[in-house]
């Protein structure tokens, strides 16, 4: 099952196939992976690569931040726990410069090779974090990151949405030491989580959320459906 949102609230419902308006029509699909931590969605952009390579297609697995050689520096500085002091208006720019050098090294010209471009995080996250969680002003944000992008935006969005608290829980499991994110207070990570719902809501034809509370093969089952139907895969 996917998950309708109304009213601020996730509800369960059966996955549709899309109406021809949402099927993608160039030939070169952007698809981001957006989640709060421990959602899952590292995993599932890895399967849906594997998948796709399967399928015969060229396929561009990146991340953000990173991507790039200069990216992966910023990535440290960012989620280095002891980096606990960064301003929030700090950990913003870094994450422009690290996106801007990601969007002109790597994700325009894989796209423009022909690859099928899979990017875990992209600018949906820096709404949910920088704006909703760490309180942003917001158009001020947009404002500079669409610059940043040159317009560029995902073709699809997949949000693994999880309650936050059992998303730590499965990080925490997952890493040696948590990282500078994974430390926040969970009221950090209920806001984000909002900030990620918020964006679904109002652009539901890119963003397709889907429930991660279960095993990696079942969420991988609605991952592969949204993709396949979206892109007309089989």
């Amino acid at each position: 099952m996917l998950m309708a949102i109304r009213g601020g609230k996730c509800r369960p419902r059966a996955v549709r196939k899309p109406s021809s308006d949402l099927v993608y029509a160039p030939p070169v699909p952007f698809v981001t992976f957006e989640g709060v931590e421990g959602s899952g969605k590292t995993t599932q952009l890895a399967l849906a690569a594997e998948r796709l390579r399967a399928a015969g297609k060229t396929v561009r697995t990146t991340r953000e931040p990173g991507g790039t050689p200069i990216g992966e520096r910023i990535r440290a500085v960012l989620l280095d726990a002891a980096h606990a002091e960064l301003d929030p208006m700090a950990e913003w720019l870094l994450v422009e410069a690290a996106r801007r050098q990601h969007v002109r090294d790597v994700v325009r010209p894989a796209l423009a090779d022909g690859a099928f471009v899979l990017c875990d995080r992209f600018t949906d996250s820096t709404e949910a974090y920088q704006v909703a969680g760490r309180g942003l002003d917001a158009a001020m944000v947009e404002g500079l990151d669409g610059r940043v992008r040159g317009g560029l935006a995902p073709d699809l969005t997949l949000l693994y949405d999880l309650d936050p608290r059992e998303g730590l829980v499965r990080a925490q499991g997952r890493d040696a030491s948590p990282g500078r994110f994974e430390s926040a207070a969970l009221e950090f990570h209920e806001r984000v989580r909002s900030g990620f719902l918020a964006a679904a809501r109002r652009e539901p034809k890119r963003i397709a959320v889907v429930p991660a509370q279960g095993g990696a093969d079942a969420v991988f089952a609605l991952t592969w459906r949204v993709l396949s139907e979206r892109f007309g895969l089989s």
